[in-house]
């Protein structure tokens, strides 16, 4: 697939602070691009350059074919932008922020009208049409941020943590919605640092720590990077004194954890482990309760790569930059 977004060396300085610095990614088009990372990463520095509200320091952005510092029009041109903070006009009502928007694309008054509504209908703002916007709640406000950067059909849509801070029920609805478009064809770039979000909708992640890119790749492949710390989980029906000791002394045990009535084994090789648990079990009598075998989450990949605590594994971070990757942003 075509490339939409390229970043080649994007950094951004403020006086002697470097906010981003040098980074390095490919957006396809067609696909939902993770850009992950902890509060104060570079995320939204990083959007701000690409979507031209700020120049990079040094490197380029060329998104759907321009060079954004270049030919930041026809770059912004086909993009719609979702910030963090819903920037709604707070004295329009609902309806005219949206035709306001769509007066700034230049669309044509009928479109305008039948989409408007079409998308506040699917928002479930339709009944809220005619209030002004700083009567909403922060979620509705989002709901409708999310609108106007839709009126215009936009072939690429840059969201910036759009589900921070919402209710449940706002967040789910942007995610599905968004999910939607994005099978019909809409780019996103979605910058979060909520991985359990990162891994319902992204296809790859770019995820950021201490201002280096730690990886770049499918979460499927963030997930299969950390084969240590694949789980086999083991709960017995009665509780014997020296199960977790026997457990952790198998062969292939890396680390035994216990987890309320059950036992979590970290290992490389859950099936042989397993097998080898079934074996202790039936020389000491114990009765299996329940086993099963768990891949790491997403948040899990993140934490290992990270360190837990932000430091990246050498090891890992060297690979996966390898792989496509680069440096990432600091703040």
């Amino acid at each position: 697939m075509p490339c939409i977004i390229e970043a080649d060396g994007l950094t951004r300085r403020f006086g002697n602070l470097v906010a981003v610095d040098h980074v390095d990614f490919t957006v396809e088009q067609g696909e939902i691009f993770g850009f992950l990372g902890p509060n104060g990463a570079g995320k939204t520095t990083t959007v701000r350059m690409l979507t031209g509200i700020i120049e990079p320091s040094d490197g380029t952005a060329v998104v759907q074919g321009y060079d954004v510092a270049l030919e930041p029009v026809r770059a912004r041109r086909d993009c719609g932008v979702v910030p963090e903070e819903a920037n709604v006009y707070l004295d329009l009502t609902v309806w005219q922020n949206l035709m306001l928007m769509a007066e700034l694309h230049g669309l044509p008054r009928r479109r305008c009208q039948r989409d408007g509504e079409r998308l506040l209908d699917i928002l479930g703002l339709a009944d809220r049409r005619a209030q002004k916007a700083r009567k909403l709640s922060k979620g509705l406000r989002q709901r409708l941020m999310l609108c106007t950067a839709l009126v215009s059909s936009p072939s690429l849509l840059f969201l910036d943590e759009p589900t921070s801070g919402l209710d449940v029920a706002s967040a789910r609805l942007i995610r599905d919605i968004v999910r939607q478009l994005n099978r019909e064809g809409l780019t996103v770039f979605l910058t979060t640092h909520n991985m359990a979000e990162a891994e319902q909708m992204c296809s790859r992640v770019d995820i950021i720590n201490e201002g280096k890119i730690v990886a770049v790749d499918t979460t499927d492949e963030l997930r299969n990077l950390i084969k240590s710390r694949q789980l086999l989980e083991v709960a017995f029906a009665d509780e014997h004194e020296p199960v977790g000791q026997a457990l952790a002394g198998l062969d292939g045990v890396t680390d035994c954890i216990p987890d309320g009535g059950a036992y979590m084994l970290q290992t490389q090789e859950p099936g042989e482990v397993a097998v080898r648990v079934c074996r202790l079990a039936e020389t000491k009598g114990w009765a299996i309760e329940a086993i099963r075998t768990r891949k790491p989450t997403l948040e899990e990949a993140f934490l290992h790569l990270t360190g837990g605590k932000g430091g990246a594994q050498r090891g890992d971070s060297q690979r996966m930059r390898g792989q496509g990757g680069g440096h990432g942003d600091r703040h």
